[in-house]
């Protein structure tokens, strides 16, 4: 049998002389040529014959042209490629180094300095590939080469031409696409994979060059695999205790299972890892910061609305119990393997897995069974959703659009969906007639196929289970694949216990609209009604916990909206623990119950109804602790991270409030929150600096809520950030008077004062100097309007723009005062606002950092 240098010679001979081979890996042997024309070494990789089968040359040829485009200084260039007697080849420089395998083979360990700055240069490579839209797909010490000490990374391309080849095809050549030591979690089932795959694979690299060996090894790949998809990344400072904390965290960060908890580039993962070494300030005391301290929003006491919570690093927890990790997988499975693919978007471009169940109509003469056409909707939401494959808008989503005449392909559109599940509810003498058909989002047509069902009125379970099974059996048909229903949880045989619960879902809805429109009357009177409904419920069936835990919200949005009066809003507050712990009774591992505790908890904290600090701190703790688990028992709890994104203000960092508050819009898009949770994800970016994901945040609130207060308020902040390099005064005073006109009258008092101080800090880069100073004066308000003293921590900013560290340290006592606990953080790191200043005397002495 000949050779692949004899095999190739012939064809090649006229432009290259292949002398010997260098070396040879799982996809290709790499020889060392000459480069007849220009007289050079040249190394020619080869890919093997199987591996060469299979790719074929048109799609290799496709690939190599996209990864010939990478121009940067830490990629190893392509000068050629192409084709002979069945063999895929492509030419780069001769690189007279090693690979990064081969200097840990004789090295064992790096030196951390070295490792580090390694990382950084392919961190480098990567983000610029992923910038082309290139994912490298297999990252390894065997594709980065080391040159006079510095990173080069070959190979990019190759695995995406392997893996679109198709994976079981290169399975049966023995083959895989990727190397399973660094292969993400995603990657290693065959799922589609990104960036964050890349970086994970980064992570695992950096761990093996500090600590000698992977972070996972195992007997085969299957095994090793699993590793990957199930245990907790093992501690690289036990191994070796000389490794910084923030490389440890990186470490953590980028291997994490689900890839949206990963960073989110390759530039995020520099900045984590960038802090220059033998600094006396971890990473951890770096982001040590919040987002109400750094950019004060004047409701530091307030917890807007709810919905969302847990998530802390697994390094921060001290390592993930395999429970958390496996939940942790399941959510990543659900995100990245449902309806992705090409055969399920149609002609408009909108994915046909993506689906609206759009609230029934109610067709009764009386309109007597709006509570029946709720709750069969808001059940065939509920159990579409448990569907591996599908992506389901919430009811928040679908909200919107109830009894509205727009066109179905504009819902559709609005909701990004290309299945849309439209029906009715009618009374037909002694039985209920639901009819139900599916319309194709891209073109607002239906698909053709209904369903119809009659069913006696007494037996409405029977008529709820059967549309699902319908329904399903609908999307099967229009989608052409297999579509199966989870199995239920435990609910309620009780038709009267499930029909009463429904009724009062309905009251609810009319209730919170009262509430919205500042109609107390009829607000009291619904939810009460509503309440006594549930109680009716729950005496039908004692062991159905649905209508204890619908009590518990009841009596917890009752204390939010009931207004100031502590009295009253401890009673709600005992009440609805009282319901919540007749519910855990019931059910230990209800995440709704949990989450309902957990904001019955913070929320008593917030109002300072626990007057002892010691019990203060324990309050909030156990608030924390039952959002965590709530979002630990269901991955998708977005109201428990949407209220973790508030609580981690308290007692986390930026960058914990910042992935809360990301896990919340995940997990639900259409929260009634949405525009706070996003608030919280600009004001948390733009507090740790990282102002090019502030624009974007700022840009998608302007987006989706243009008329709230938060679109211009965002806009006036960017302007005191280095992207805006020529400030516009006008703009920022334009700006400052939409932020009032669009508030809610109860926020316009703050909103005045704090927009004139961030009007305040443009003036000062603008170099108004006097006329930032006269607004700063007149802006400062008093305890009642701020009673956190924000508006003084605004005004320092101002003044150390103004390089007047006296009076900026003069205003931030101010702020110390009504936030004694804030004193060690800044000494700590005093964040962007106050670096200037950090190294004066005086601001050293006033937060304790002499």
């Amino acid at each position: 049998m000949q050779s692949i240098i004899e095999r190739l010679q012939p064809h090649l001979a006229d432009r290259y002389t292949l002398d010997r081979e260098l070396g040879r890996g799982g996809m290709a042997t790499v020889f060392l040529a000459t480069d007849i024309k220009h007289d050079r070494e040249v190394a020619i990789k080869v890919l093997h014959p199987e591996l060469s089968a299979s790719i074929g040359a048109e799609r290799f040829e496709r690939e190599i042209k996209l990864a010939a485009k990478l121009q940067h200084p830490h990629i190893l260039g392509m000068y050629d490629s192409g084709a002979a007697d069945g063999l895929l080849y492509y030419v780069m420089p001769f690189v007279k180094g090693e690979s990064l395998r081969d200097r840990l083979d004789r090295e064992g360990q790096l030196p951390i300095d070295d490792a580090i700055q390694l990382i950084l240069e392919v961190a480098d490579a990567l983000g610029h590939a992923h910038s082309q839209g290139i994912v490298h797909r297999d990252i390894k010490p065997e594709n980065v080469l080391v040159a006079n000490g510095h990173a080069l990374v070959a190979d990019f391309g190759i695995a995406r031409a392997a893996q679109e080849a198709g994976g079981q095809k290169l399975t049966q050549t023995g083959m895989a696409v990727g190397t399973p030591v660094y292969m993400s979690p995603e990657q290693a089932v065959g799922d589609p994979v990104g960036p964050t795959s890349d970086l994970y694979s980064l992570g695992c690299m950096l761990y093996e060059l500090l600590a000698g060996e992977p972070p996972f090894t195992a007997k085969n790949s299957q095994a090793l695999m699993a590793r990957h998809a199930m245990e907790a990344v093992p501690s690289i400072r036990i191994v070796r205790n000389t490794v910084p904390e923030e490389v440890e965290d990186t470490i953590f960060a980028a291997m994490a299972k689900v890839p949206a908890d990963r960073p989110k580039d390759a530039a995020h993962f520099a900045e984590l890892l960038g802090m220059p070494l033998g600094s006396t300030m971890t990473r951890r005391a770096a982001i040590r910061q919040t987002a109400s301290r750094r950019v004060p929003t004047g409701a530091h006491r307030m917890l807007e609305q709810q919905q969302v919570a847990w998530w802390r690093k697994p390094w921060v927890i001290g390592g993930a119990a395999l429970g958390l990790v496996l939940a942790a997988v399941a959510v990543w499975q659900f995100g990245f393997k449902g309806g992705g693919g090409a055969a399920s978007v149609a002609a408009g471009g909108l994915d046909r897995h993506k689906l609206a169940v759009l609230y029934f109509d109610d067709l009764s003469a009386d309109k007597q069974l709006g509570f029946l056409s709720d709750g069969l909707t808001e059940a065939l939401i509920s159990s579409l959703g448990e569907v591996k494959g599908l992506s389901v808008v919430s009811r928040g989503g679908v909200g919107t659009f109830r009894g509205t005449v727009i066109a179905p392909d504009s819902i559709a559109r609005a909701l990004g969906v290309g299945t849309l599940i439209r029906g009715s509810v009618e009374q037909q003498g002694s039985r209920v007639r639901v009819n139900v058909r599916l319309v194709d989002g891209n073109s607002g047509a239906d698909f053709g196929d209904r369903a119809s069902l009659e069913l006696p009125a007494a037996d409405l379970l029977a008529v709820r289970d059967s549309l699902a099974q319908e329904v399903a059996q609908l999307v099967q048909v229009a989608l052409g694949e297999e579509i199966k229903l989870q199995t239920q949880r435990q609910s309620t045989k009780s038709v009267g216990a499930w029909s009463l619960v429904q009724r009062a879902s309905q009251l609810k809805k009319t209730a919170e609209a009262a509430a919205a429109k500042g109609d107390s009357l009829v607000r009291n009177q619904d939810f009460g009604a509503a309440d006594s409904l549930l109680a009716a419920a729950e005496a039908q069936d004692p062991q159905w916990v649905d209508p204890v835990v619908a009590r518990g919200l009841i009596a917890y949005r009752r204390s939010r909206v009931s207004g100031r009066d502590q009295a009253v809003i401890k009673r709600w507050i005992d009440e609805g623990l009282g319901h919540v712990g007749r519910a855990l009774a019931l059910d230990p591992n209800s995440a709704d119950a949990l989450e309902i505790r957990g904001n019955l908890r913070y929320w008593s904290w917030l109002v300072g109804l626990e007057p002892d600090a010691q019990k203060a701190r324990a309050l909030l703790a156990d608030a924390q602790k039952d959002l965590e688990t709530a979002v630990q028992k269901n991955s998708a709890q977005a109201g428990a991270w949407a209220t973790l994104s508030h609580l981690y203000n308290q007692t986390g960092s930026g960058v914990d409030v910042n992935l809360a508050a990301r896990r919340a819009l995940e997990a639900d898009a259409f929260l009634d929150n949405a525009d706070v949770v996003m608030k919280r994800l600009f004001l948390s970016s733009y507090d740790l600096g990282n102002f090019t994901d502030a624009r974007h945040w700022c840009d998608e609130t302007r987006r989706r809520f243009p008329t709230s207060s938060n679109a211009p308020e965002c806009e006036l902040f960017m302007l005191t950030t280095r992207l805006e390099q020529q400030p516009s005064v006008a703009r920022a005073w334009r700006l400052a008077d939409s932020v009032v006109q669009m508030a809610p009258d109860f926020r316009k008092p703050f909103l005045t004062l704090s927009s004139n101080m961030m009007a305040a800090a443009v003036l000062a880069r603008a170099g108004l100097k006097d006329s930032a100073a006269r607004v700063v004066e007149r802006s400062k308000g008093n305890a009642e309007i701020s009673p956190t003293q924000d508006l003084s921590l605004m005004g320092a900013f101002v003044y150390t723009l103004l390089n007047d560290a006296d009076k900026a340290v003069e205003m931030l006592k101010t702020y110390f005062a009504a936030n004694e606990r804030l004193r060690a953080v800044y000494a700590e790191e005093p964040g962007w606002w106050f670096r200037p200043i950090s190294a004066n005397p005086k601001f050293k002495q006033l937060v304790g950092s002499t």
